[in-house]
């Protein structure tokens, strides 16, 4: 057995050719594009970099994208405070605002994600939009988890009546993806195991996964003695290990042991870039009452 590819990159450009033909609709209505800001803190170089690319695909689809840079030494209450500006639109229309992360280690990054107003936290981490996630009536998604659902479901991967094993319990994929899968109708209807750090003999718990998704950030974590046979398998961290980018699966072990498999980089990257450009021009449509 050799796994197919889940092609994240081929389902991105697909999403973007959606949304560039949505923004020009909604451009000629309202006669601006959606505008997204990031406040990016720092000069850490994996920050900047996915900045660049959000930032790029922004360009590709329409979207008006601003970067505000701060300093890293900044404080929380500065921080706060600038959010607040850009929500309060001195600095322009903001559909959608984005504060990249991680935040320093001085700043409270609850305080400052909590100052982005619901309707324009198109990443999804406000505790209302949270709420909404949970009570099974989503309005903005993380946005990775949103990628996974979506090249899932892309691949026409059945998940009702299957058992879907994450590893990973952070608000920003593993929490907000067993929502997703766990919900009833398309994409979802599964039985989910969410795993973590403290879960005893996490082999025995993943050979069990018809659907196995790796978000810990912890290089070649999943061996192909952790797989059954004929699994899915999306692999969702990425870390740098001798100069090569690898994810939380050992690809070259686990790919001949896997019905389906995502690559890294490729996979669900691209995805999680093309999900927020979604959110930024439903945050567009909400804000001007086109949704």
């Amino acid at each position: 057995m050799t796994a197919t590819l889940l092609d994240g990159s081929g389902i991105a450009s697909r999403i973007e050719s959606t949304l560039r033909a949505e923004i020009a609709t909604l451009r000629t209505m309202v006669g601006r594009p959606p505008r997204l800001v990031v406040v990016l803190v720092g000069d850490l170089a994996a920050s900047a970099s996915y900045v660049k690319a959000k930032v790029a695909a922004a360009a590709r689809v329409g979207v008006d994208a601003e970067v505000i840079r701060m300093p890293a030494t900044v404080e929380t209450p500065d921080l706060v405070a600038l959010v607040r500006s850009i929500a309060a639109e001195e600095r322009g229309p903001a559909d959608g605002i984005l504060v990249q992360l991680p935040l320093p280690a001085h700043v409270d990054t609850t305080a400052v994600l909590d100052a982005v107003p619901p309707d324009r936290d198109v990443d999804g981490f406000h505790p209302e939009n949270a709420g909404l996630l949970a009570q099974g009536r989503p309005r903005f998604v993380p946005c990775t988890a949103a990628g996974v659902q979506r090249m899932l479901l892309d691949a026409g991967v059945e998940t009702a009546g299957r058992h879907a094993v994450i590893v990973g319990r952070s608000d920003l994929v593993g929490k907000p993806l067993a929502l997703l899968l766990a919900a009833k109708g398309t994409g979802g209807d599964a039985t989910v195991t969410l795993c973590h750090s403290r879960s005893a003999d996490l082999a025995s718990i993943t050979r069990q996964a018809d659907i196995l998704v790796a978000a810990v950030g912890r290089p070649r974590l999943i061996t192909a003695g952790m797989v059954k046979p004929g699994a899915v398998v999306v692999d969702v961290g990425i870390s740098r290990t001798n100069g090569k980018l690898v994810g939380d699966v050992d690809f070259d072990a686990v790919a001949p042991i896997a019905a389906r498999i995502s690559p890294v980089p490729g996979g669900v990257g691209p995805l999680t870039v093309a999900m927020l450009l979604s959110n930024t021009v439903l945050a567009a449509e909400l804000r001007l009452g086109r949704r």
